[in-house]
């Protein structure tokens, strides 16, 4: 039987796992945008942050529909 404790430390280790993940692919996106000099010159790193969770959130919706 799985305890409550271990269910919560799980939902806890998935959830900063995410965010970690999340501001990782964000930044070094930006950054390899900004090397190769492809990101036009309004686009900030706060705008690429909303681009990124507006597409993950999206995913996610899709796969509960498909589920």
């Amino acid at each position: 039987m799985v305890s409550e404790q271990y269910k919560i430390m799980l939902n806890l280790g998935n959830n900063l796992g995410f965010i970690f993940g999340y501001f990782l692919f964000t930044t070094l996106l930006f950054l390899i945008l900004a090397a190769l000099n492809k990101l036009p010159t309004t686009l900030t790193y706060f705008h690429l942050m909303a681009i990124t969770i507006v597409i993950t959130f999206l995913g996610k919706i899709i796969h509960r529909v498909l589920k």
